[in-house]
């Protein structure tokens, strides 16, 4: 089967069908700590330098990084404790072998789980198709072995991917890909077999590239209440998604960890928050509105 070269059939948000999300809920709304582990000397794929000065080892960028594992972790936890917020963390799964008390306070909090890749160090644009095969059951037993739960989305390591990821992630069982940040409500992707949704992720709500372009944590909780705001306006005539994405060496930092309470203060003094994760949001799409999705979008490509 050959796919068209857009995976996505462009469809207005203002002509679909309403979404009504549990409880008549204006915004589903999840947060996604980045809980990751970058290799002090990783191997050069020959396109992608994991670490922007060379030569390796890069110890002010390792270390900055480490910071998260070690302290901003336990510092935004805390944080997103005092508001019940049931996280999907993009996870490098290697997090679970080589931190596991970070592990175990996941799982105590029965978090859900995408995969961010074993490393943020080890890219899939060079992969063949059989070592992508191999990755994502290698991602899907690891989960499976430390936590329990089976693993239903991805958001690529560093964002990386192949032309064949959403075919190979569909054939292996994922059901949501988070990649693609093109919408405020989940859409279909176009694969060869089974069923994969994009669920609305963020590069805008991000701390680390917003304080990488040197704004701070007062300009981001700006941002994530300006954003809030205008979603749940739009949500009383169809539900959107609203998707916060942390780095724990980011947003741990202890000069900036009082603007996420700010953040998540403002957004769940709201009624009509659905507070949930990946793994729901893809979920309950696929049940009430995927077909539909598919269905409009045939419709769309006959007229085009």
């Amino acid at each position: 089967m050959s796919l068209p070269p857009h995976r996505v059939v462009y469809s207005p948000i203002i002509d679909r069908p309403k979404i009504t999300w549990p409880n008549d809920a204006r915004v589903a709304f999840w947060v996604a700590p980045n809980v990751e582990h970058y290799e002090y000397l990783p191997d050069y794929d020959g396109q992608r330098n994991p670490w922007p000065r060379m030569p390796h080892p890069d110890v002010r960028e390792y270390s900055y990084r480490d910071y998260g594992n070690r302290a901003g972790f336990w510092r935004m936890t805390e944080v997103l404790d005092a508001y019940g917020i049931k996280c999907c963390v993009s996870l490098n799964l290697a997090v679970l072998e080589h931190y596991p008390e970070i592990g175990a306070a996941m799982v105590q909090r029965d978090w859900d789980f995408m995969s961010h890749g074993i490393y943020n160090t080890r890219y899939l644009n060079t992969y063949t198709e059989e070592q992508e095969r191999a990755f994502y059951q290698d991602c899907i037993a690891t989960l499976k072995r430390h936590t329990g739960k089976q693993l239903k989305g991805m958001l690529g390591p560093a964002i990386s991917g192949t032309e064949r990821t959403p075919d190979l992630m569909a054939e292996a069982g994922l059901i949501y890909h988070t990649d693609w940040m093109h919408d405020d409500q989940p859409v279909p992707i176009k694969v060869q077999s089974g069923t994969l949704i994009s669920v609305p992720y963020s590069v805008e709500l991000n701390d680390s590239p917003t304080f990488r372009q040197h704004y701070e944590g007062d300009y981001f909780e700006l941002m994530c209440k300006a954003q809030f705001d205008q979603l749940y306006k739009e949500g009383a005539s169809s539900g959107r998604v609203m998707c916060i994405a942390l780095h724990p060496f980011a947003i741990g930092q202890p000069h900036r960890i009082k603007y996420l309470d700010r953040i998540l203060n403002y957004v769940m003094s709201h009624d009509g928050v659905w507070q949930t994760t990946a793994d729901e949001i893809a979920t309950y799409y696929i049940a009430n509105y995927y077909d539909q999705a598919v269905a409009q979008a045939a419709q769309l490509n006959s007229q085009s």
